[in-house]
């Protein structure tokens, strides 16, 4: 494990944007990939066609890939615009609130933007009543359920993770997150 870690950090130092895009990217393709394993099987009991659907994974993998430079500037911009040490070297907790709160209103209605349009936009959904049904059926409650959920990750993230294991460790925790944006993004799909 440590010689893993190691090549990581070597790895980010030289090509921060490139470590970021891998990591992400199979992250998201491991989460979609626990989705549609999940809705195999589900099929497979009731009687339903399962077919594994590689375009789909492919998507996931392309979304994972383009949002990591932008994940690694964002964080970038949190960690330089709300400092967490005092002068005396203590955590201020009322930066690190500043630091969710931020992430939370500005951030994540965005990401989850471009999650929702570009997935509808690889999916097919070309006109604009068509993207707008998709933002309609996934946008508000993906953005509620991120609101009860990603708070308490990114305090731990902000609070704890060094810059270079924020993307790895939201992430990581992101498989289950992708998970369920995987299953609401495919349920929605099946359902209109």
């Amino acid at each position: 494990m440590a010689a893993f870690a190691n090549a990581y950090r070597r790895a980010f130092e030289s090509h921060p944007w490139a470590t970021l895009a891998a990591t992400n990217g199979t992250m998201s393709v491991i989460a979609d990939g626990l989705a549609q394993a999940f809705e195999y099987r589900k099929n497979v009991h009731s009687g339903a066609d399962a077919v594994w659907d590689a375009a789909r994974s492919g998507r996931f993998l392309v979304f994972g890939v383009g949002m990591a430079p932008l994940l690694a500037e964002w964080n970038q911009f949190i960690e330089t615009r709300f400092p967490l040490r005092t002068q005396l070297g203590r955590v201020s907790l009322g930066a690190l609130a500043r630091r969710v709160a931020v992430d939370q209103i500005a951030f994540a209605p965005f990401g989850l933007a471009l999650f929702v349009g570009s997935m509808g936009l690889m999916e097919g959904h070309r006109s604009v009543e068509s993207l707008g049904q998709k933002f309609h059926d996934v946008y508000v409650p993906a953005l509620l359920a991120n609101w009860q959920v990603w708070p308490l990750i990114q305090l731990v993230n902000f609070r704890y993770m060094p810059l270079r294991l924020r993307v790895p460790f939201t992430s990581t925790c992101g498989i289950f997150w992708t998970l369920y944006l995987s299953l609401l993004n495919e349920y929605k799909e099946h359902d209109d």
